[in-house]
């Protein structure tokens, strides 16, 4: 039994239907956070269920022209029945994706670190209203191409990666850290060059009036040649 549901109504699906259903079976999700999915499985899940969690680390656009070379990820929970664990990730195998073995909580770990981050820069770059204009460089259509890829997806989809994974929201606060040190380093340089400016300035003028005493006084001690 596979579910392929959104993040945030994994457990209510999973809830609704009878225990019964489960038994003996294989249930395998495939979730974009994995701790979640994990603890609500082996909560709600009988005993006598095989768990499997799973995370396809490509969607519909990045895998239009085939699964090869495509990360699959998967954490055996709780598996009896080990013949029909390898058949289920044989259909993976087969298509060449690229198969790794990994807990759960270093997946959430490393999904915060490239996935989250990556949502959550495409979304606060829609909110400045970013638009082409004929002087486009190729990093500012790349920046588009990021909002578009994130922003194309559901708010729920991206609300789920921050609710449901614990590290989230330690990338929230780096980039609020990030963007704190960056302004700060404007900051500094722009101290500094005023500062520079200042002292470019009191020089000149220390020379200036270094001149008119020596024109001063070229006046009051003529020459007797």
């Amino acid at each position: 039994i596979l579910f392929s549901v959104s993040i945030i109504s994994f457990a209510d699906v999973l809830k609704s239907l009878p225990k019964e259903l489960f038994k003996n079976k294989l249930v395998v999700d495939v979730l974009s956070v994995k701790v979640h999915a994990k603890e609500t499985m082996l909560n709600e899940l009988p005993e006598e269920t095989d768990i499997l969690c799973t995370h396809p680390m490509f969607g519909p656009e990045s895998g239009k022209y085939g699964w090869n070379g495509l990360p699959f990820l998967y954490d055996k929970i709780r598996i009896s029945d080990s013949d029909r664990l390898e058949r289920f990730l044989s259909i993976w195998e087969n298509e060449r994706c690229k198969m790794i073995e990994m807990s759960s909580e270093q997946h959430d770990q490393y999904a915060a670190n490239s996935q989250f981050i990556t949502h959550l820069t495409g979304r606060i770059l829609y909110e400045q209203s970013l638009v082409p204009t004929p002087i486009d460089t190729k990093g500012f259509q790349t920046v588009l191409n990021l909002i578009d890829n994130t922003c194309s997806d559901s708010f729920d989809l991206f609300f789920g990666l921050f609710y449901y994974n614990s590290y989230a929201s330690i990338q929230i606060q780096n980039i609020r850290d990030a963007l704190a040190k960056v302004e700060r380093q404007l900051a500094s340089k722009e101290a500094y060059l005023s500062a520079k400016l200042e002292i470019t300035r009191d020089q000149r003028n220390e020379v200036i009036e270094e001149c008119r005493k020596l024109i001063r006084e070229a006046f009051r001690n003529p020459s007797n040649e």
